[in-house]
């Protein structure tokens, strides 16, 4: 029996649904997905995403910028998603994608200009007083200083240590545990210990498919029943939880 799960964060906008979207959104309702957060990254990615949010009513759009075009983006190009963000804010469940990924920075101007455009990007959310979804990559507690202060802040895909996310928990912000919890032990560790009050769980589809191949929003599903396992818990509570988190957050 499928329970109702929202996927709070996917990337339906990405080349790799080309082929086959609209399946992918019939397959992920079959399988109980109530709701599909998507996130754009770039111009192109938050166009689409509004798109989507108004072609079906179980998908919402977050608008945001990629740490890679925050590093290496022209400055009018950043200013250009920036402004395209504050112009369709009232139709954005959140603000991002956007934060910092260190693993790719190899120098330190580079941490500085995405960490500039970052900080831009906390303004707005601050300004529009959306929920900010985080991209923390190597840069986890930098992240988490950055944003302190600010009222809904989502951590996705987070994949840090347990002790910084006990620093991000206590702070009141948002886990959200991708599909990797079905296969990394470290994962695993973060599900065992993270409050039940402040987990969401998502696919971060394409990307890291807990089945062969391409990740999509259904398999969601996955997850559940692992995270119960090592909550010691009811797969339907679970489920719940990050349910009503993910519609708390995100104002669905």
């Amino acid at each position: 029996m499928p329970y109702p799960i929202i996927d709070s964060h996917c990337h339906l906008d990405f080349p790799k649904f080309n082929r086959d979207r609209h399946e992918v959104i019939l397959r992920a309702r079959e399988a109980g997905v109530v709701g599909m957060v998507n996130s754009g990254i770039s111009l192109k990615g938050n166009l689409m995403s509004l798109e989507l949010a108004e072609s079906y009513e179980d998908i919402h759009a977050v608008l945001g910028l990629s740490p890679d075009i925050g590093r290496e983006g022209s400055a009018e190009e950043i200013d250009a998603i920036l402004a395209q963000i504050e112009a369709n804010a009232e139709k954005a469940a959140g603000i991002g994608e956007a934060g910092l990924d260190f693993q790719d920075c190899k120098t330190n101007k580079e941490r500085e200009r995405q960490t500039a455009s970052f900080e831009k990007v906390i303004e707005l959310a601050k300004t529009l007083e959306k929920p900010l979804v985080v991209h923390a990559r190597l840069a986890e507690a930098e992240v988490l200083e950055l944003v302190r202060g600010m009222d809904t802040v989502i951590y996705h895909c987070y994949s840090g240590s347990v002790e910084t996310m006990k620093e991000i928990v206590d702070a009141g912000y948002y886990i959200s545990l991708a599909t990797l919890v079905c296969f990394s032990e470290h994962h695993q560790t973060l599900a065992a210990e993270v409050p039940l009050e402040n987990l969401l769980l998502e696919t971060d589809s394409p990307f890291l498919s807990p089945r062969k191949g391409r990740n999509e929003p259904a398999f969601i599903t996955d997850s559940i029943p692992v995270v119960a396992q090592l909550k010691e818990m009811e797969p339907a509570e679970v489920a719940k939880a990050a349910t009503e988190n993910a519609h708390r957050v995100f104002n669905i």
